[in-house]
């Protein structure tokens, strides 16, 4: 447990979804030195959601004997897109949120320094920082989940692009006449490879006669089917989950093949349920299609991995980005003097 002081040494990261709310207590250092969890419930709208956020932390706080008195700052990973001079979640299909005023209402709340970012980009600083080292110069980050997200390093620093957009290689179209995507385009690499876009496969196949044991394990409609149970169906030789998820492999390392040669990173850091869940099966199709589609020495010297911090990437992600805002923040005091 964490010892009481007067100075204010302690992080705190939280990773907000659309199913859980989790939050980290974080050191100097940024060891993580507890957590807690609390459900979102979306549907009870923002002020609710920024109120469960609150207890969380609070009870995060509490139980490593500390207050917001130690606190330096506060990280938040949200899914969406958001607003990089307010904070403000723009749009989050996840949360059904439009124009919320999350950062500023967590800042009113903790009188603490907030700072809100898209999840993802959180979770790949997070990786970069913790898992990593910090040691390559640019790397790609993909979370294969409920849908597709993903982040950037470039040159050592976290690139949110022009509109604070960049990273949506969800949205990135491989196929102009394949199925609708959840954003209104066709085609979309989240379409193809994400648990949703899989789940609608699978569910179609059955629809068709196809047969698979997940029927056996979970009933017909499949409404609480989840990625371990892919896992567990692929175990029992179920030919068709084993068909789809090599095919959504596939998808991903053409993905990753035009992000490669896009940007030539040094390494790509594949995360989210899916990836944890079947990695054995994913990655190495991944890493064959990814080799076969980059350029002529594109693919050299490039490392496609699975990440092994799991939740811990998100809220790692979400104080390391507080301490480097309140660093971007200091220094740029001190220009001015």
């Amino acid at each position: 447990m964490a010892q009481s002081g007067n100075s204010r040494k302690y992080w705190v990261g939280v990773d907000l979804g659309g199913t859980k709310i989790l939050t980290g207590i974080f050191d100097e250092r940024f060891n993580c030195l507890g957590r807690e969890k609390v459900r979102t419930k979306p549907l009870k709208g923002w002020q609710e959601v920024t109120e469960r956020i609150v207890t969380c932390v609070m009870e995060a706080l509490e139980e490593n004997g500390l207050t917001l008195e130690h606190v330096n700052g506060i990280g938040v990973g949200s899914p969406g897109s958001v607003r990089a001079e307010t904070g403000a979640i723009r749009f989050s299909g996840n949360l059904g949120w439009n124009e919320v005023p999350l950062q500023s209402e967590l800042t009113r709340r903790f009188e603490v320094p907030v700072f809100v970012e898209n999840d993802c980009n959180v979770a790949s600083l997070g990786i970069y920082e913790v898992e990593l080292g910090a040691k390559p110069e640019n790397m790609l980050g993909i979370f294969l989940g409920t849908g597709i997200g993903g982040g950037l390093i470039l040159n050592r620093r976290l690139y949110t692009g022009r509109n604070h957009t960049a990273g949506e290689f969800g949205h990135m179209v491989i196929d102009m006449g394949g199925p609708k995507c959840s954003c209104g385009n066709r085609g979309c690499f989240e379409a193809f490879a994400s648990r949703q876009a899989i789940f609608r496969k699978i569910q179609s196949a059955i629809k068709k006669g196809h047969k698979t044991v997940l029927t056996d394990l979970l009933g017909s409609d499949l409404t609480k089917l989840r990625s371990r149970d892919l896992r567990k169906a692929i175990k029992k030789g179920d030919e068709l989950v084993q068909s789809v998820i090599e095919e959504a492999a596939g998808h991903t390392g053409i993905a990753i093949a035009n992000l490669l040669n896009a940007f030539n990173p040094e390494i790509v850091v594949l995360g989210g349920g899916l990836i944890e869940a079947l990695e054995g099966t994913m990655l190495p199709v991944i890493e064959r299609r990814a080799r076969d589609g980059t350029f002529p020495g594109a693919f050299e010297g490039v490392s496609i991995l699975a990440s092994k911090l799991s939740d811990d990437a998100g809220i790692s992600g979400a104080a390391i980005l507080a301490s480097q805002k309140m660093a971007s923040s200091r220094a740029n005091e001190e220009a001015k003097l």
